[in-house]
C-alpha cells in the first residue's frame, strides 16, 4: 500500500492511497492551528479501528447467515497524557440488530474480528517500524 500526503495550508491536509484512491482530509483543532474542518489524524485512527472491525463483523455475520438489520459501535479511547500521545487503551462496544441474531454468532464473529482480522487493530497492539526520510525539493 502506497499513498500521499498534500498540505492544504494551515493544518488541513489531504490524503491519498493507491488502493481506492478515494481522497480524506485531515485537520487540526483550531487551539493547534487549523480549521476545524475535518477529523485529526487520531480520530480518523480510532475510527478507522472501529471501521475495521464492523466490517468485518459484519462479513463474518453474513457468512453465519445473521440478518442485520442495525449496527453501530460506540468508541472510547485513553491517551497518553504527554507526548507522543498514543493511544494507552481503546475500547469498542457493539450495538447490533437483528432478525433472531443468535448471540453466540455475535461473539464469535466479533471475537474472531478482534484476534484474527482486523489489521488496523493488530497495528495498534503490536510494534511497527516506521521510519521517516526526507527530500528537500528545489
Amino acid at each position: 500500500m502506497s499513498g500521499e500526503l498534500v498540505w492544504k495550508g494551515n493544518m488541513l491536509f489531504e490524503g491519498e492511497c493507491d488502493i481506492t484512491g478515494h481522497k480524506v482530509l485531515f485537520d487540526a483543532n483550531p487551539h493547534s492551528g487549523g480549521n476545524d474542518v475535518a477529523a485529526t489524524p487520531m480520530e480518523h485512527l480510532l475510527l478507522a479501528v472501529a471501521a475495521c472491525t464492523a466490517m468485518d463483523v459484519v462479513a463474518i455475520l453474513r457468512k453465519m447467515k445473521q440478518e442485520l438489520t442495525g449496527y453501530r459501535l460506540e468508541l472510547h479511547a485513553e491517551r497518553h497524557a504527554e507526548h507522543p500521545r498514543r493511544f494507552t487503551k481503546v475500547v469498542i462496544k457493539h450495538y447490533l440488530q437483528g432478525n433472531n441474531l443468535d448471540a453466540q454468532a455475535v461473539e464469535k464473529a466479533v471475537r474472531l474480528s478482534d484476534e484474527k482480522y482486523c489489521s488496523a487493530s493488530a497495528t495498534l497492539r503490536v510494534p511497527t517500524e516506521v521510519r521517516s526520510e526526507f527530500v528537500i525539493e528545489a
